[in-house]
């Protein structure tokens, strides 16, 4: 392995030196050099003053090594053909062929781990915990964009448009201006210079999209929540589901309890006819005792 390495260095210091002599090919050929001769084992850091950056996989590792290889047995191919072309080189090797890939991230990782200590040993309790908030709003904004991403791919419908937002669709062409920012401001100014009868126009149309949003939204919510995804629903359409639902409970609990009374009332009613029945004798039987005849005592 040695020798291997001492003749890696020997052509990289080669390389340089000729890229001193000719300045028209040394990014060619010092990138090509080195991207050939990748020590597996390396991986990116950081500068002293910032955290150490988390090593690469061996999959991202064989792509580093691959990208140069590949650009240059085929100059005018796309990038995203390259990464396509070096994945698919990926997926048919061997696991012995990608065992070196991936025992080098595992040994990087495990220097990272020991840098990383070592770093967060140097902080202050207060740099760390501006560390833990920055990396929750990180966090915190990857999952925004993949729940975005998630809500086109469902289709979701297009928030409505403000009346400004129309102005500037439809006179964003003849806007005074070579830059897009310019271009905005005067459509800002000439919106604020306008009379109210001319933005009622818009205004109107802009209810007219609200009018739009709300039953699209609507009808889409309902899909989702049909389909399983109720975590791509507003929150506020599931407050108003959750208490419309509580609603309903509270209503059919409140119609049982008033049925359950409502029986116990008459059971308990004719209970006490029947028992007041039998306790007190009939009128035809009070008569006929007050009809007959007393038995003379003994």
């Amino acid at each position: 392995m040695a020798p291997y390495n001492l003749l890696t260095a020997t052509v990289s210091l080669m390389a340089r030196s000729f890229s001193a002599f000719y300045t028209n090919t040394p990014a060619r050929c010092t990138s090509i050099v080195c991207s050939a001769n990748i020590n597996p084992v390396k991986y990116l850091t950081s500068q002293t003053s910032g955290p150490p950056k988390r090593p690469l996989n061996g999959y991202m590792r064989y792509v580093l090594q691959q990208k140069p290889v590949v650009i240059s047995e085929n100059p005018e191919i796309k990038l995203v053909d390259v990464v396509r072309k070096i994945a698919q080189q990926w997926r048919m090797m061997s696991p012995e062929q990608k065992e070196p890939f991936q025992q080098a991230s595992v040994q990087a990782m495990k220097q990272f781990k020991v840098d990383l200590q070592k770093y967060q040993a140097q902080l202050s309790p207060a740099e760390l915990q501006q560390q833990v908030l920055e990396k929750r709003q990180r966090m915190a904004k990857r999952k925004a964009i993949r729940k975005k991403r998630e809500l086109n791919v469902h289709g979701k419908p297009k928030q409505c448009r403000t009346p400004f937002n129309i102005y500037m669709s439809e006179h964003f062409q003849e806007a005074r201006g070579t830059t897009t920012q310019a271009k905005l401001k005067s459509l800002l100014d000439d919106w604020r210079n306008l009379f109210s009868h001319q933005k009622q126009v818009y205004i109107q149309l802009a209810e007219d999209d609200k009018i739009r949003y709300k039953n699209e939204i609507k009808s889409w919510e309902e899909h989702m929540i049909d389909i399983g995804r109720e975590d791509l629903v507003r929150g506020q359409t599931q407050s108003k589901k959750k208490k419309t639902a509580a609603v309903r409970k509270a209503t059919k609990k409140t119609a049982a309890k008033s049925v359950k009374k409502a029986t116990l009332f008459f059971v308990g009613k004719k209970q006490k006819s029947k028992t007041s029945s039998k306790a007190k004798p009939s009128a035809s039987a009070k008569t006929v005792q007050k009809d007959s005849p007393r038995k003379p005592k003994m």
